[in-house]
């Protein structure tokens, strides 16, 4: 194997591997032994991954005698975007590439069809996920492979003495790390629940760190609320539902919210909840475990007092806000074949849950099965911490990537102008619901 670091950014630098597990034999489907193929990684933010990745393709390589030069791409200054862009328009590049969320429709035209590779994967490991099958099914046919690699739930994670300090909610008995069944407690936190908690913690100078900037977290945060009230800006048709009552619902219950968010938020960008989790100022943001991770590096104290779980529930259930990664093979590779049986390979459960280990339970694998794994049971501190992280099915939860299930050349642009967190900052700065939806419904009518 050749590879080859693109400027990788160290966002938890020296993480230590929590697992010993050894990769399995090679997966080999057998006929496209020698030969070369080419990869582009993500450059994970835990570097962990990035070793553990790196003896996995050393171990297919060796294997099935196929030469992998593997490239690992940071996404910071868009790198991975620009490349995947700049191969498409010169149709040429790598055999595989790593696609993340709205990038696969973007380039659905000229990615391979991968039903089988996908098809064995569910087979042997259970339906893939409602986002996976959202983004990379085109016309009833898988155009990308739905990885485990930099995929994450965007769920709560709080400290735990401040939720019961100040808003008497144990969230370790409310979700403790055990395959149980649903907790009363679980049952009984719900959209309206988070209310009163995030009101009793701004109130003790702790606020929720809910952000209604433009960028991703935000935007997802915003997606997981509205779909637990049933409402959508457009629906599955491309119809404009903002005048809608789950739409106003929605606005009244984040009216209220609002108050209870800091004086700040509107200017909250993807680091400012990370931020103020580890800083001590915040007792609950929306995120996956790398605010977490960092703080076992800078700030143990923190990290000890933190745990991740569902979201709450709303009137039509609950949504974890989600954001996926793929790995597609572009229609002008050179050797398909392996390409196939590469991919296939790193999404065996041993060598998913070998990586997913080396960092810290960060990657969730889309597979329904996969989720049983006992990657996430040890992990700590405090230990369990990121048990309830995966959706379960005790949690009764589906994954859920903001504005679906709208036409996704449509739910793309809604994301990406951050409507929905922008209307809740128009409501913190005191507009009124009607003018909020005024201006929603005409940002709307420009995308469609």
């Amino acid at each position: 194997m050749t590879s080859k670091k693109v400027n990788r950014r160290r966002f938890v630098a020296g993480t230590a591997a929590l697992s010993t597990a050894m990769v399995a034999a090679p997966f080999v489907r057998g006929a496209y032994a020698a030969g070369q193929v080419s990869v582009f990684f993500w450059d994970h933010w835990v570097p962990a991954g990035n070793v553990e990745m790196k003896k996995q393709v050393a171990a297919f390589s060796e294997k099935n005698k196929v030469e992998v030069k593997a490239d690992f791409i940071t996404s910071q200054g868009r790198q991975t975007l620009l490349t995947i862009n700049a191969e498409a328009q010169a149709r040429r590049g790598h055999d595989i590439i790593t696609i993340g969320n709205w990038n696969v429709r973007d380039h659905a035209d000229k990615l391979e069809n991968v039903d089988d590779v996908v098809g064995r994967l569910i087979a042997k490991n259970g339906a893939a996920n409602e986002v996976s099958n959202y983004l990379a099914k085109v016309k009833g046919k898988w155009v990308a492979v739905p990885s485990s690699w930099g995929t994450q739930n965007k769920g709560p994670a709080a400290r735990i003495s401040m939720m019961k300090e100040f808003a008497g909610i144990d969230v370790v008995k409310m979700y403790p790390a055990a395959s149980v069944p649903e907790t009363a407690e679980a049952k009984a936190w719900t959209n309206e629940a988070m209310l009163k908690a995030a009101e009793a913690c701004f109130k003790a100078g702790k606020p929720f760190g809910i952000g209604l900037g433009t960028t991703a977290d935000n935007v997802d945060t915003q997606g997981s609320l509205l779909a637990s009230f049933g409402a959508e800006l457009v629906d599955a048709k491309g119809k404009i539902q903002i005048k809608s009552d789950a739409v106003r619902a929605w606005l009244e219950y984040c009216q209220k919210l609002a108050k209870f968010l800091p004086a700040d938020a509107q200017s909250w960008d993807d680091g400012s909840n990370n931020r103020a989790l580890i800083a001590g100022n915040s007792s609950f943001i929306y995120n996956p475990p790398s605010a977490w991770a960092v703080a076992v590096r800078d700030a143990p104290a923190v990290a000890a007092d933190t745990w991740h779980f569902p979201v709450p529930a709303g009137p039509k259930g609950r949504f974890v806000p989600h954001s996926m990664n793929f790995w597609a093979i572009w229609q002008f590779a050179q050797n398909k074949g392996a390409a196939k049986d590469l991919i296939e390979f790193l999404m065996q459960p041993d060598n998913v849950d070998a990586r997913s280990a080396a960092v810290l339970g960060y990657d969730l694998p889309p597979y329904a099965n996969m989720a049983e794994s006992k990657v996430w049971d040890k992990i700590g501190p405090p230990v369990g911490s990121v048990y309830n992280y995966p959706v379960r099915k005790q949690h009764h939860a589906a994954t859920h990537l903001a504005h679906m299930p709208a036409p996704p050349e449509i739910a793309v642009q809604i994301y990406n102008r951050g409507t929905a967190p922008t209307m809740v900052a128009k409501l913190k700065a005191g507009e009124s619901i009607d003018q909020v939806i005024a201006w929603g419904n005409r940002e709307l009518e420009g995308f469609l």
